[in-house]
């Protein structure tokens, strides 16, 4: 029998709970459109495989956290990941993380959305990223946590690929930044 440390097993419970009293209340899908200075995307967010994720995302989405952040990490044929710092490459204050979904059977794919997050797995918070290609080796294997994928583009994937376009540089801690900010404007949750 495996031993497994104390903090595990209270966020495997607390995602097991929280995922049951979600799945009763909460609507299947969630859309939202995140508006960037280069344009639109529209994601459907899957509040029944990942309803931990899916419900801080949307609170940040109404506090409006996301107005004025930054698509901070620009990768082409990788992934675009913002959501977390301001022009001036200032994180934004967050709430605590949330549990680590990413045994969800959601796979890091191309126009996917996952939860970005340090080396440590429970550590996801505001950041988010958009899979511009099959990115599975960031999906959970047997003896490591993956990202957690909470949902897909599902209108606007050229707005992220024109993204990842920008040319990049090295700017504070940021290796993969666009050269001129591209600003997430607002978040609004769709009907």
């Amino acid at each position: 029998m495996t031993r497994h440390s104390p903090i595990t097993l209270f966020a495997l419970l607390a995602t097991l709970f929280s995922a049951s009293v979600l799945a009763a209340d909460a609507p299947p899908t969630q859309r939202v459109r995140i508006q960037t200075n280069m344009g639109a995307i529209v994601l459907e967010l899957d509040a029944q495989r990942a309803p931990l994720t899916v419900r801080s995302f949307l609170a940040y989405a109404r506090d409006g956290h996301f107005q004025g952040t930054i698509f901070h990490r620009v990768i082409p044929g990788f992934v675009i990941q913002g959501g977390g710092y301001t022009p001036e490459n200032v994180e934004k204050p967050t709430r605590p993380p949330v549990p680590n979904e990413s045994g969800n059977g959601l796979s890091n794919r191309r126009g996917t959305v996952g939860l970005a997050r340090t080396g440590d797995p429970h550590t996801g918070t505001s950041q988010f990223y958009i899979n511009l290609a099959d990115n599975i080796a960031l999906d959970p294997q047997p003896s490591r946590w993956g990202y957690a994928v909470f949902g897909h583009v599902v209108e606007g994937l050229e707005v992220a690929l024109k993204i990842a376009d920008s040319p990049t540089g090295v700017s504070g801690q940021f290796e993969d930044i666009p050269s001129k900010p591209v600003i997430i404007e607002k978040v609004d949750i769709l009907p």
